[in-house]
């Protein structure tokens, strides 16, 4: 089998023992999951989402504290933001940026990259940009980027609509070939679908350098996740999500277009999913409905954020042990050696 990873470009540049990414999961990816994935030896990327100064403030000094001392895996601690909402109040970043122990990296998504861009080259931080479509990435690359995130629709949560989105089978091939000609220096790493040893594998294979991953490691010990939520999708399979606006309209998120969200398709999302103008004229009621349910942890009515992966999840272990699976599955078959376990 085979034994390291010494010849990956993403573990040798960021010091990983793995060439997996947590995904930054807005209100999931707190600091007890993210100090855990670092010590299993991944990048781990605190979900700093809408930016909030409190919440990301509390889980980014969590990790700290929890890896307090450990100077390995405090170098591979780093933070996500949504672009747009940066734009609207960069506090969160502000904070971060004030911090010690400089971030290992900060992750990008969803809007123009370029005005934090500036900000991280001064600090020398490494940018993370995430993208959905050939047309993103010189964008990205123009901003600097260390390392570029191809998310295929299969994802949870926010990414491209199924409309414009492409697959992550066929996008992160594409996108591997496009920076090997203009970019070759820049790294790529695979997100959407991957929850196992073969969607690790199948990354590698394609051409990037890693993979991040989300609904396998929100399904944890130690994601802030709702208890009751992770079971409901330990339970499920990939056909039971949907990709929509309807949760954003719900949650009364001012999302911009191209993107949606993928959701668990429940009671409430199947009651509006065709009927998206009729719930944009008058949400009112809809959204006191969701409220409701969120209130009373009825996820018939309030959402459950994961992919297409789910179907592949069937236990809520410790996110080490994921990592460490994921990771000799990986191993096993990159070596020749059959199926991955």
């Amino acid at each position: 089998m085979l034994t390291s990873w010494s010849d990956n470009r993403f573990t040798a540049a960021f010091s990983l023992s793995t060439p997996i990414a947590l995904a930054p999961m807005a209100l999931a990816t707190g600091g007890t999951l993210a100090a855990a994935c670092a010590r299993a030896g991944a990048m781990a990327l605190v979900g700093g989402g809408y930016g909030d100064l409190e919440w990301t403030r509390r889980e980014y000094r969590t990790a700290a504290t929890l890896l307090k001392g450990d100077q390995a895996c405090l170098s591979r601690l780093g933070c996500g933001f949504i672009s747009w909402k940066l734009a609207e109040d960069q506090s969160a970043l502000d904070w971060l940026l004030d911090q010690p122990q400089k971030p290992a990296a900060v992750m990008l998504s969803f809007g123009d990259p370029a005005p934090v861009a500036r900000i991280l080259q001064s600090h020398s931080i490494p940018l993370i940009c995430q993208i959905q479509t050939m047309a993103q990435l010189p964008e990205a690359i123009d901003a600097g980027a260390d390392v570029i995130v191809a998310q295929g629709t299969e994802a949870g949560g926010h990414g491209m609509n199924d409309l414009q989105g492409r697959s992550t089978f066929t996008l992160v091939p594409e996108i591997a070939d496009r920076l090997a000609g203009q970019s070759p220096d820049t790294l790529l790493l695979a997100a959407g679908g991957v929850a196992d040893g073969r969607g690790l594998a199948a990354a590698l294979m394609l051409g990037a350098d890693g993979a991040l991953v989300g609904s396998r490691l929100w399904a944890t010990q130690e994601s802030l996740a709702a208890e009751k939520a992770k079971e409901i999708t330990r339970l499920a399979a990939g056909d039971d999500t949907a990709r929509s606006r309807v949760f954003d309209i719900l949650r009364q998120k001012n999302w911009p277009e191209p993107f949606d969200f993928r959701a668990i398709r429940n009671e409430l999302h199947r009651k509006w999913e065709d009927r998206v103008a009729s719930l944009e004229a008058d949400p009112v009621p809809a959204v006191q409905d969701y409220l409701d349910g969120v209130a009373k942890e009825d996820y018939s009515r309030a959402h459950i954020t994961v992919g297409q992966a789910i179907g592949l999840i069937d236990d809520l272990p410790p996110a080490a042990e994921v990592i460490a699976k994921i990771d000799q599955g990986a191993r096993k078959l990159l070596q020749g050696r059959g199926p991955a376990e």
